[in-house]
């Protein structure tokens, strides 16, 4: 027996013009929105392969490091599972990771926060779906930072996820933030969600359970594509 996709609810996601967060106003659509079908070249192509991915890949305390060094900061795990909107593995799918060092700084030239950079923190990463839709990477938490948004306005500690299905127009882009970060309730990112239900999809739980002893907890953050329980995107609210 076969189910059809599981109806939208476009209420899930924040209005794409919410003025506290202020890059919004200028990036709201100014018309009303309008569907294109997808090319057979953005459907079919280029695909992706398990060669792609280096042993460090997923290792962001290590891929950026010299020999015999690693990167400062409470040493995570973050795992969990690509699910579709039946609660199925989503395998093969490429998962890519980017996140500010332990000081809530990012490794790019733009970067206006003061806080140091770590020489051996790169702060990207990248990993495949195995058959049942199962990620895991290595990577320390990332700090929060302030942005110019407002005249105190902070994020608070999150990484930023992209998830690739076959082809790159099936791209899906969100963040995970922390288990029990008050600034998390704080942000105007944040705040543009209207349901608390869509926010706490986008909040990873500590699971104890997975933790390496003396060494690393591990947290869970599962991605659901589309359907009633539909992780938030920012790039697509229709879901995958």
């Amino acid at each position: 027996m076969t189910q059809g996709f599981i109806r939208r609810d476009r209420d899930w996601h924040p209005p794409a013009l919410h003025r506290p967060y202020k890059t919004s106003v200028k990036r709201s659509p100014q018309f009303a929105p309008l569907s294109f079908p997808t090319s057979l070249g953005e459907e079919t192509g280029p695909v992706f392969g398990h060669d792609m991915l280096g042993p460090l890949d997923n290792d962001l305390i290590l891929n950026f490091a010299q020999p015999g060094e690693m990167a400062i900061g409470p040493r995570i795990i973050v795992q969990g599972r690509v699910l579709d909107e039946l609660g199925r593995g989503v395998p093969g799918a490429l998962v890519e990771v980017w996140q500010a060092n332990a000081g809530g700084r990012y490794r790019h030239k733009k970067e206006s926060y003061l806080a140091p950079l770590d020489p051996n923190f790169g702060g990207c990463g990248r990993v495949i779906t195995d058959e049942q839709g199962n990620y895991e990477f290595r990577t320390i938490q990332p700090g929060p930072y302030p942005w110019p948004n407002g005249p105190n306005d902070w994020r608070p500690a999150h990484i930023h996820f992209s998830v690739f299905g076959h082809a790159f127009a099936q791209r899906l882009i969100t963040q995970m933030y922390f288990d029990g970060d008050p600034m998390i309730w704080q942000c105007p990112i944040v705040g543009s969600i209207s349901q608390p239900e869509a926010i706490e999809t986008l909040i990873a739980r500590l699971d104890m359970n997975q933790t390496i002893p003396m060494d690393a907890r591990a947290y869970r953050f599962d991605i659901v594509l589309r359907g009633a329980r539909q992780t938030m995107f920012e790039n697509r609210q229709e879901g995958s």
